[in-house]
């Protein structure tokens, strides 16, 4: 045997084998009949036998050709084994998923959600990334984002979730030693919770709500936990997100109808990880979770 023959040429001789005539072989292969031939001609060329005699009721095998029939079958077996692993492995959620958001969604937010996700897909490893600098998702540093900036590449498979509300928020302890301000104008007798550094967050707010950039703040800190941190301990008035305010009955919601930001968000993936399993159904468990607490800071607190 000179040349190693394609597996296609066993495929059509245990096909023959089993129909008994070259047109019924091709019927049940979506081949055509010529093609059958040319397979069962090449295969013969290659063992140097014949295997096939042909008779009035269609193609007799030959002694030769039943001898290969066991080994043309453990081929067919093997071959339908292979098929089956290769498409249970491609549906099954498993291996890891680097996950890239901010430091207050990935620590305040995310973790629940995550740990329902795993709980459906216990073969699931998640890394999470929380930091406020962007990681490159072309680049695969991360897998899925959670952005509130909207992703600008074609390559990448956004889904905007909608808007999360933010708002000035006080400890109950701080407002029974100091008052609670009625108007933005009471604000400027307050100790405030602010930033100390200009980051593109703090740039937008200034730039959309002069009137917080006027405060003066007694406090000041660039990192986002710190600052939801520092209203949680009642140091003073800052700006955080109502849904991570609300389920805390100590925090109150102030100056409600005169202030409100809103934070645009995405959840943002490479296009060519749409066909992963574990991609997939982490970028859906991801808008489905974030989707829920949207509507949670909605809602009406008792």
């Amino acid at each position: 045997m000179d040349t190693e023959p394609s597996w296609d040429f066993y495929r059509s001789f245990l096909t023959v084998l089993r129909q008994g005539t070259l047109s019924a072989a091709a019927r049940e292969l979506g081949l055509t009949q010529p093609t059958i031939g040319r397979h069962i001609d090449a295969l013969e060329q290659a063992v140097g036998a014949e295997l096939f005699t042909r008779s009035s009721n269609g193609l007799l095998p030959t002694d030769m050709a039943l001898d290969l029939q066991p080994y043309a079958e453990t081929l067919a077996t093997t071959a339908d084994a292979f098929l089956r692993t290769a498409s249970s492995r491609r549906d099954k959620v498993e291996g890891t998923v680097r996950i890239s958001a901010s430091e207050v969604i990935g620590i305040e937010v995310l973790p629940p959600i995550i740990a329902d996700l795993q709980d459906a897909y216990p073969g699931l490893q998640v890394e999470l990334s929380a930091s406020d600098a962007l990681e490159d998702l072309m680049n695969r540093e991360a897998d899925i984002a959670v952005r509130m900036t909207e992703p600008q590449q074609d390559a990448l498979l956004a889904r905007r979730i909608g808007d999360i509300p933010l708002g000035f928020h006080a400890h109950r302890r701080y407002l029974e030693r100091h008052g609670a301000p009625q108007t933005m104008a009471d604000l400027a007798g307050h100790r405030i919770i602010g930033f100390d550094r200009q980051t593109a967050y703090i740039r937008m707010m200034r730039k959309l709500y002069p009137a917080v950039d006027e405060l003066a703040a007694a406090f000041r800190t660039s990192n986002h936990l710190a600052h939801l941190a520092a209203i949680r301990a009642g140091i003073g008035i800052g700006i955080c997100q109502t849904g991570l305010a609300r389920p805390n009955h100590d925090l109150v919601h102030i100056l409600a109808d005169e202030f409100e930001m809103r934070l645009g968000t995405w959840v943002v993936m490479h296009e060519s990880l749409r066909t992963s399993p574990r991609c997939r159904v982490t970028f859906d468990a991801l808008v489905d979770g974030l989707l829920s607490y949207i509507k949670s800071c909605r809602g009406t607190r008792a």
